[in-house]
C-alpha cells in the first residue's frame, strides 16, 4: 500500500462521504468483539491492561501505515513538506478531520495534544475582563485547570470551582452548575469536561452550555476522552471553542490533536504568540506549536478510515458494555464505591471504584499496586473527587470478559 503522499486524490473524493456514525460506514454488530475487531491490535500479554484511557494504541493497519509513513518523510524529508504536503496534503487531511467531526476544515486546526488546544484556546482569551470570573470544576483535567487558572490571574479575574456531587446524577451535576452561574454572574468563561479523566463521568455538555449561554457565558470543551469514544459530533455540545486529541479513542499516533472554533468567533481568540505565518483571518495562526510530527500527522487519516470502519453508536455501545460487564459485579459489594452511575448517557469506557475505607489518594496508589503486582492489572490512581482517591478502570476495544472476570475476582477478594 502507497503511503499518504500518494493517496490524496482518492482521499478528498471519500472525505465528504465519512462521518461519525454515518450509515455510509457500516459493520455488522458482530465486528466488535474478542475475534473481530479486538484481533486489529497487537497487545502484549504480560498484563490485563486496563488503563487505556491513557492513550489508544494503534490497530494494526494504523501503525503499518504510520511505519510507511515515516519511511516516506525520512526519503523525501523537505522537498515533500514544502511541495505537498504542505500545498495539498495537509488540506485534505484537515478535509477529512473536519468531516468525521461534523464540522468545517476552516473551524479546526491541528496541534499536538487536547492539552495544547485547550491552552491556546484558554490563554488566547480575548473577552475576559478585570473583575469577570472564570469557572472550573474539582473534576476537570489538572494543566487545563492551570491555564484557567492563568488566564484569571492575568487578566485579574475570579476564579470558581464546581464540585461535583457525589454520588453525581443527571439533574444534580446540572443543578451544580446552574446554581453556580447564578450566584456568580460575571463568569465569562466556563471550562466543561465532556467525560472526566478522573471518574469517568460524562457531562449534560449541551445542557449546561444552554444555561450558561442564557446567561452571556462562553464555554470551552475538553473532549479529551470523549472523541471517538461516544457517539455524538461537535455540534452537537452546543459549544463554540472545543479542545481534542486524536491519540486516544481515535487510535492515530501519539502527539496528535485539534482545536475547534466555531465560525464567526475566531476573531474572539487571540493569534498565539504573535503567529505570522498564517493570516489572522486563518484559525491555524491560533496554534504556534513550530514542527509537528508530519508522519503521525500524514496517518490521520488511516486512524480515521480504520476506525470508521464500524458506527461510533456500535463502538461506544460496545465500550459501555465492558464497562457495564465489571460494574455491575461489584457495584453491590459493602465495600465498594462505583463513582460514575449507570445512567443512560452518564458513562463510557471509564469508570472509577474506591474501597469505602481506602479514600486517601496514597491509599489508591498502594491498591493499584497491589492490582499490578498480585493480580496482573494495571489500572492507574485519580485523586479530585469529592469523597476521594480511586482507581480508574478502562478497558479498550482489544479487551476480553475474561479479563474483566479476573478484574471482578481481584475486586472482591480485595474488599472482602
Amino acid at each position: 500500500m502507497q503511503p499518504f503522499a500518494y493517496r490524496r486524490r482518492k482521499l478528498l473524493r471519500t472525505a465528504a462521504g465519512l462521518t461519525l456514525g454515518s450509515g455510509a460506514m457500516t459493520a455488522p454488530a458482530a465486528a466488535i468483539d474478542d475475534a473481530g475487531l479486538g484481533a486489529s491490535y497487537d497487545v502484549a500479554g504480560d498484563i490485563v491492561n486496563l488503563e487505556n484511557g491513557y492513550y489508544g494504541i494503534m490497530a494494526r493497519p494504523v501503525l503499518d501505515d504510520y511505519k510507511r509513513n515515516l519511511d516516506y518523510l525520512n526519503r523525501h524529508n523537505s522537498h515533500y513538506l514544502r511541495t505537498r504536503f504542505d500545498r495539498e496534503d495537509l488540506a485534505a487531511i484537515r478535509a477529512q478531520l473536519a468531516t468525521h467531526a461534523g464540522v468545517a476544515p476552516g473551524e479546526i486546526a491541528i496541534t499536538r495534544s487536547a492539552v495544547e488546544a485547550l491552552q491556546n484556546l484558554i490563554l488566547n482569551y480575548r473577552l475576559l475582563k478585570q473583575g469577570d470570573t472564570v469557572m472550573i470544576c474539582n473534576l476537570d483535567y489538572g494543566t487545563v485547570m492551570d491555564a484557567m487558572r492563568a488566564l484569571a490571574k492575568h487578566r485579574g479575574a475570579g476564579l470558581v470551582s464546581v464540585t461535583i456531587p457525589e454520588p453525581a446524577t443527571r439533574q444534580n451535576v446540572i443543578d451544580a452548575y446552574a446554581d453556580a452561574l447564578q450566584r456568580h454572574p460575571r463568569t465569562r468563561l466556563l471550562l466543561l469536561t465532556h467525560v472526566n479523566h478522573r471518574t469517568g463521568l460524562v457531562l449534560p455538555v449541551a445542557e449546561i452550555a444552554r444555561i450558561a449561554r442564557a446567561r452571556g457565558v462562553d464555554v470551552v470543551a475538553d473532549i479529551a476522552q470523549s472523541f471517538g469514544q461516544l457517539d455524538f459530533r461537535i455540534p452537537d455540545l452546543g459549544v463554540d471553542f472545543v479542545g481534542a486529541n486524536l491519540h486516544k479513542w481515535i487510535g492515530a499516533p501519539l502527539g496528535l490533536g485539534f482545536l475547534y472554533i466555531r465560525d464567526g468567533r475566531l476573531q474572539d481568540i487571540d493569534i498565539d504568540c504573535g503567529n505570522t505565518e498564517h493570516p489572522p483571518a486563518d484559525i491555524r495562526a491560533r496554534v504556534n506549536a513550530g514542527t509537528l510530527n508530519v508522519a503521525a500527522v500524514m496517518t490521520i487519516p488511516k486512524a480515521l478510515s480504520f476506525h470508521a470502519r464500524i458506527p461510533l453508536a456500535a463502538r461506544a455501545a460496545h465500550l459501555r458494555s465492558l464497562r457495564d460487564y465489571w460494574v455491575t459485579r461489584v457495584r453491590e459489594l459493602p465495600r465498594v464505591d462505583v463513582l460514575t452511575p449507570d445512567d443512560a448517557g452518564m458513562a463510557g469506557a471509564l469508570t472509577s471504584f474506591r474501597l469505602k475505607d481506602k479514600t486517601s489518594f496514597e491509599d489508591n496508589v498502594a491498591l493499584a499496586r497491589t492490582l499490578l503486582d498480585r493480580y496482573g492489572i494495571f489500572t492507574v490512581a485519580r485523586e479530585g473527587p469529592v469523597g476521594g482517591g480511586c482507581i480508574r478502570v478502562t478497558p479498550s476495544y482489544f479487551t476480553t470478559t475474561t479479563q474483566l472476570d479476573r478484574l471482578v475476582a481481584a475486586i472482591r477478594a480485595l474488599a472482602t
